[in-house]
């Protein structure tokens, strides 16, 4: 599958009404592992290299050289004492100028702290098997006032189908945080499959998985393995898989043996700071015994492998490894195995079987995707591709199907292809989900969601129906249990329509006509649960418009304002956007959004500008590297159309982005600064001579470019915002830099250089420039919901204020 919103975590996500200050942007360098397993006790031998800043150490010559060349890299240090003074003092004079949030008279604060912890909320679950009855356990992080850090909680479907479902908490994170002295937040957890665990009463139930907490909310975290029946975690003394803090990538192969990829020392991590090597860790014996069984180089993104159980469509169990050699490129090793082979070497069952066979490698162009369902493999395309030569010609975007054994067996050539979805000059595909005997295809039109139904057939899928059209809505649909049954989740929502989840049915589309408390889906089934109303929208309309860049490209972008506002250029306009890493922005209920701008009578706008994957691949591709400047051109062009069009003008329009979006910002601050009244950037990339060097920043040059090489004379300088700022220029728009401590994704030295040249050199200048450090937060930028109320005020309150300001501004 290819780099979606989807497959990408999402921190922050809104489209489920989820906790947040952004919607997709946090994606960026985030690379999809196979797994997103973790959490241990911590080993606190681990905490003073758990925050590097760059690769390998630097002499004091070469650090005295680098200090020339930029006299603010000490900001670089991200836990030092003089660093760590200057985001203080930086915090203490943003709060003494804008104001503390909590006791603004705005109520922001409160308005969206109500929003994250309101028990409203729809608690989305996760099914772990069924309990003695046969009832299906579904599992659910809970967060909220007396939880900010959450309850890993449990309960039944039939329960979880209620109006007030019974809840058992089977982890407390608050306690477990205030018992370790560590502020855990909550990363998720990757259960043991059930098919490949004996212990599992037949497939039943899940036994174990691997609990994954960080401190302060970081990407590095803890692993420990913990007993789904007992409720409790699995001691070392019980054989239990603990691992210390890491960018770890883990995953079971069987019951007894995990992949593992993750710090182990010196050589065992690439440039990036992911996963070079890969072990195979067997329960009760040392980590530091386990053998490497796979390794990349060390200039790749990373390494992984993980297991592909296909028996229950068909199909065998495939065992995958693969290297990351950019972040768009993929080499892949695959073979066929018995269960016997994924055991313990001392495994009596092992002895049972021969040796699998050998790996071999999956011959298709490194940017395409590859996933295999039953004993059908899937090619998802980035660049157009001909796998026969002389013969047909596949198109980038394109997701193909074709027989796996021949595949592997005899090779590309003697294969046939059929096209499971073909992209247009305006439709793309996002991504695809299984049930037991479907297949979900999940695509856009101009940017609007729309769900087809395949039906998995021996050699291939058939069409059985789907949305007749495509809507402006967001509509994720995923199994239940793809081991089980084809009934799934729906997710829904919309700018103005709050979250919705429904179950439905795949099996049922294109077998019924009727139409279910008003669904026009015939895969709709049962509406379970919908969030309330959580900001009035009374009166508010969502509209899509286009506006033309520089090089006449039509960029769509999507506007939520009152049906009767009025053109006269003083409606307090915030135009959010992101433009990088193919990912898509689109409809979702952004209930923070609604408390602190729609409501107060602003005009909300999302750009679908290029660098994105609105439109496939190529909409992304034509914003890559030296093309750069269409994203940054595209989002300029949005600002002047709205402008244009009346509905505000530039001391009324604010714009606000994060991560790959703050690098957007920094752009539009040094390039633009007579178009926007009011800037927020968060959690940026801006330094684009050092990024490579930067925590995970080496992973990224296949999307900027690489500043060691000729790139940098040619075109990185042109939009590296710490190195465009104009000593002449009198005035920039005022802006809000916010970024985190604990953010080792995208580096802190990037915001905090920024703001203190900006400082040093707007002396006596009109650049009003604040910042806003969070100590805790990692890349999402706040641990919890008080946090992430407090960094969501304190942006808005500050966009609309300033704005506001300039309603009477000539």
């Amino acid at each position: 599958m290819k780099v979606t919103s989807k497959a990408v975590t999402l921190l922050l996500s809104l489209t489920h009404h989820r906790s947040s200050a952004f919607t997709s942007s946090f994606a960026l360098a985030s690379r999809p592992s196979t797994s997103t397993a973790f959490t241990t006790k911590p080993n606190r031998r681990t905490f003073a290299t758990s925050m590097t800043t760059t690769s390998g150490t630097t002499s004091a010559s070469a650090s005295s050289a680098k200090t020339a060349e930029d006299p603010y890299i000490w900001l670089e240090e991200v836990e030092s004492e003089k660093s760590l003074n200057f985001a203080k003092e930086a915090n203490a004079k943003c709060l003494t100028e804008l104001g503390d949030p909590k006791t603004s008279a705005s109520g922001t604060y409160q308005k969206v702290l109500d929003v994250l912890e309101s028990d409203d909320r729809i608690a989305y679950v996760r099914k772990y098997g069924v309990d003695d009855d046969g009832e299906p356990i579904m599992f659910n992080l809970w967060k909220d006032s007396k939880n900010p850090k959450g309850l890993w909680r449990k309960t039944t479907l039939t329960s979880f189908k209620s109006d007030n479902p019974e809840w058992e908490t089977v982890v407390d994170v608050d306690k477990l945080a205030e018992k370790d002295g560590i502020s855990w937040v909550w990363k998720g957890s990757t259960p043991l499959s059930k098919r490949l665990d004996p212990m599992s009463d037949d497939g039943k139930r899940v036994t174990r998985t691997l609990l994954n907490l960080s401190r302060g909310g970081a990407d590095a975290s803890y692993i420990k393995e913990f007993d789904m029946i007992k409720q409790d975690f699995v001691t070392e003394e019980e054989g239990g898989f603990l691992l210390p803090e890491a960018k770890t990538r883990v995953s079971y192969k069987s019951r007894d043996v995990l992949y593992v990829g993750s710090d182990f020392g010196e050589g065992s991590l690439t440039d990036s700071g992911y996963p070079r090597v890969v072990k195979e860790w067997v329960r009760g014996t040392k980590i530091e015994d386990a053998p490497i069984v796979f390794e990349g180089e060390k200039t790749d993104v990373s390494v992984s492998a993980h297991m592909n159980d296909q028996r229950l469509r068909g199909g065998p169990v495939y065992e995958i490894r693969s290297r990351s050699l950019t972040f768009y490129t993929t080499k892949r090793w695959v073979r066929r195995v018995q269960y016997e082979h994924l055991l313990a070497p001392d495994d009596p069952a092992r002895s049972t079987v021969g040796e699998p066979e050998d790996f071999r490698e999956v011959d298709v162009q490194a940017d395409a995707s590859v996933t295999y369902v039953g004993k059908l493999m899937l090619i998802s395309l980035r660049s157009d591709w001909e796998p026969v030569p002389g013969g047909t010609t596949y198109k980038s975007g394109s997701l193909l199907y074709t027989d796996a054994d021949k595949f592997l067996t005899i090779g590309k050539d003697a294969c046939s292809y059929s096209v499971l979805f073909e992209p247009t000059e305006r439709t793309a595909y996002e991504d695809f989900s299984l049930t037991k005997n479907y297949l979900i295809l999940s695509t856009m039109d101009n940017v609007k969601s729309k769900l087809e139904f395949y039906k998995l057939e021996d050699d291939g899928f058939k069409f059985v129906g789907g949305d007749a059209e495509a809507q402006i809505r967001s509509c994720d649909a995923g199994a239940i249990d793809s081991t089980e049954n084809d009934e799934i989740w729906l997710y829904t929502s919309g700018y103005t329509q709050p979250s919705a989840l429904s179950i439905g049915d795949a099996s049922k589309v294109g077998t019924r006509d009727d139409k279910k408390d008003g669904s026009t889906d015939s895969y709709f089934v049962e509406n379970l649960k919908s969030l309330p109303a959580m900001y009035d929208a009374t009166d508010l309309v969502v509209s899509q418009k286009f506006a033309r860049s520089e090089d006449g490209t039509e960029i769509p972008y999507f506007i939520i304002s009152k049906k009767d506002v009025v053109l006269d250029g003083n409606n307090p306009t915030l135009l959010y956007g992101y433009g990088g890493f193919e990912i898509s922005l689109g409809p979702k209920y952004i209930a923070t959004v609604g408390v602190s701008w729609l409501e107060r009578g602003g005009v909300y706008v999302e750009a679908n500008i290029r660098g994105g994957g609105e439109f496939g691949p190529r909409w992304h591709q034509a914003g890559l590297k030296a093309k750069r400047h269409k994203c940054y051109e595209d989002f300029i062009a949005v600002g002047e159309d709205l402008v244009k069009s009346n509905i505000c003008k530039p001391k009324t329009l604010a714009a606000r982005g994060g991560s790959n979006g703050g690098l957007l910002m920094g752009m539009m601050y040094v390039s633009r600064p007579d178009l926007f009244g009011a800037i927020h950037c968060a959690v940026p990339l801006l330094d684009m001579k050092r990024f490579h060097t930067l925590l995970a920043g080496a992973s990224w040059m296949a999307e900027y470019g690489d500043p060691d090489t000729s790139d940098w004379d040619k075109f990185l300088h042109k939009y590296s915002p710490y190195h465009l700022i104009d000593e002449k220029n009198e005035n920039y728009a005022p802006m809000l830099v916010t970024t985190s401590t604990r953010d080792d994704r995208v580096h802190p030295g990037h915001a905090r250089k920024m703001v203190k040249k900006l400082w040093d050199l707007g002396k006596d200048k009109n650049w009003p420039v604040y910042y806003y450090e969070n100590i805790e937060g990692g890349h999402g930028g706040a641990a919890d919901a008080k946090q992430s109320a407090f960094m969501t005020s304190l942006a808005y309150d500050f966009m609309w204020e300033t704005l506001c300001r300039g309603k009477s501004e000539e």
